[in-house]
C-alpha cells in the first residue's frame, strides 16, 4: 500500500473512532475524546491488564465515575488497546460501585 493509501486509511480510522464518541447511552454521550478519555484511565491500567489484574484503586475509581458510562463504554467499544482485558474493564463500574450500568461488549 502506497503512502496516499496508508494515508487514506489512517483518516478512516480517525473518523471511525471520532464517530464512535457520538454514540449514545441512555441519552447520554461521551464529553471527552477517545484519547483524552483513554489518558484519563491510566490509573486503571493495573486493574485491566491481562493476567495479573489487582483491584482498582481509589484514583481509578475516581477516573471511572468521571468519565461515566459513555465514555467507557466507548473506550470498550472502541478499537483494541494493548495490555487491556476488555471484559476486567467492563467490570470497573461494578467494581468500583460507580452509580451507573457496566458496558455491553460489541462484537
Amino acid at each position: 500500500m502506497g503512502f496516499l493509501g496508508m494515508k487514506f486509511l489512517s483518516a478512516w480510522v480517525f473518523l471511525l473512532v471520532m464517530t464512535s464518541l457520538g454514540e449514545q447511552s441512555k441519552g447520554e454521550t461521551c464529553r471527552f475524546t477517545f484519547f483524552s478519555s483513554l489518558v484519563r484511565l491510566l490509573p486503571c491500567r493495573p486493574s485491566v491488564a491481562p493476567f495479573r489484574a489487582i483491584p482498582p484503586t481509589e484514583a481509578c475509581c475516581k477516573a471511572v465515575k468521571t468519565l461515566g458510562q459513555p465514555c467507557l463504554c466507548v473506550l470498550v467499544n472502541g478499537p483494541p488497546i494493548a495490555g487491556v482485558d476488555r471484559d476486567l474493564a467492563m467490570l470497573l463500574p461494578e467494581k468500583c460501585n460507580a452509580n451507573f450500568d457496566p458496558c455491553e461488549l460489541m462484537k
